[in-house]
């Protein structure tokens, strides 16, 4: 079983999530962000994750910690459910539609972070979710997952379409990195030998 458990407490927020990477897509999120709750449900449905989040965060001052650090919560579970990254893709890519939106996002677990995100999202706000967030959120997963991860928007006017995209694309791309290549079970997929 490839899973693990965080808990995190700050000044800003108290988080504990579970992540089970061999999963069914079972979600329970309860953020305090209807919006980032649907993104999150998004992401373990469609990378087929089972994930568990409860977030009590300042959120009467807005969404950025809240998001932030569950990014960052989320990021660990990942590189540690990974473990050693024996047997596993390494890479992943995806390119989605979200009716008039359309998404590329590439990985790879690297034990590198970058991100790079190529997404206009044209509107500030979806309901009250500031939509500068979503790149928050990501640059916080990456950090903690040691991982490049790539956005590209193709297409798309919607917001909500746009950043929806951007979660469904990335639970394609990681569910296809984390996979297990059952022909190199015991092998670091890189010539380097470590990652």
């Amino acid at each position: 079983m490839r899973n693990y458990t965080i808990s995190r407490k700050t000044a800003e927020t108290d988080i504990n999530l579970v992540l089970e990477l061999d999963g069914r897509g079972k979600s329970e999120i309860d953020t305090g962000c209807g919006f980032l709750d649907h993104m999150l449900t998004l992401l373990a449905s469609h990378g087929r994750f089972d994930l568990t989040v409860k977030c009590v965060g300042d959120v009467q001052v807005d969404y950025h910690h809240t998001v932030e650090d569950v990014g960052i919560c989320l990021g660990e579970a990942f590189a540690k459910a990974v473990g050693d990254k024996k047997g596993i893709e390494r890479y992943g890519s995806a390119v989605i539609p979200m009716d008039e939106a359309l998404i590329l996002c590439a990985v790879d677990l690297s034990g590198r972070d970058h991100l790079g995100f190529g997404v206009e999202i044209p509107s500030v706000k979806v309901g009250d979710f500031d939509t500068e967030l979503v790149e928050e959120f990501w640059l916080a997963f990456v950090r903690r997952a040691e991982c490049s991860l790539h956005f590209k928007k193709l297409a798309g006017k919607n917001s909500h379409h746009i950043i929806e995209g951007c979660f469904k694309a990335a639970a394609r791309a990681l569910r296809a990195a984390v996979k297990i290549d059952p022909e190199r079970i015991d092998e670091i997929p890189s010539t380097k030998g470590v990652l």
